[in-house]
């Protein structure tokens, strides 16, 4: 199995960033919305990133507009949102694709290794925990509220990887 280091994004300023950059941190992936009912799961993850990422997690949030229309904005009204309502300070890329023949290489890799829930995404807020080895270890369903990765993060942060 490869790792997610093979693989990069733009984030919300279109700098493109390799996931080489996260190398030895637990990495919690996940797709955003909004306009989602699940939109309030900004700040569990928010709260994750800020208890958490002394130790070496990062949550890194990629928009999708592919579930209800639910993330329309651009880049800057998209940043503007997540920090204006919910404090995010943790790394926001470009809006993306997650299924279909346009989805994000990183989406169709998780996908792929942690099927579980089939090999599409199903909604927002899915979400994927990343070992410190880049090697996915679990996938969330988009319901799953963000303190219940907490135990998942924990014994991956106290892996060496």
């Amino acid at each position: 199995m490869s790792d997610i280091y093979q693989f990069s994004a733009n984030t919300l300023h279109g700098k493109p960033v390799s996931m080489k950059e996260y190398a030895g941190k637990v990495v919690v992936v996940v797709n955003t919305a909004s306009q989602c009912g699940l939109t309030p799961q900004y700040q569990g993850l928010q709260k994750l990133y800020d208890d958490y990422a002394d130790q070496g997690l990062v949550v890194l949030g990629f928009p999708c507009n592919q579930f209800g229309k639910q993330e329309p904005g651009d880049s800057e009204a998209i940043g503007s949102f997540c920090e204006t309502n919910y404090g995010v300070s943790f790394p926001m890329f470009e809006k993306i694709e997650v299924n279909g023949p346009g989805a994000h290489p990183i989406f169709r890799y998780l996908c792929d290794q942690l099927g579980g829930f089939g090999k599409s995404i199903k909604w927002n807020f899915t979400k994927f925990v990343i070992g410190r080895d880049g090697k996915p270890i679990a996938r969330f369903a988009p319901i799953t509220k963000p303190a219940k990765l907490e135990s998942t993060i924990k014994k991956a942060l106290a892996s060496a990887g």
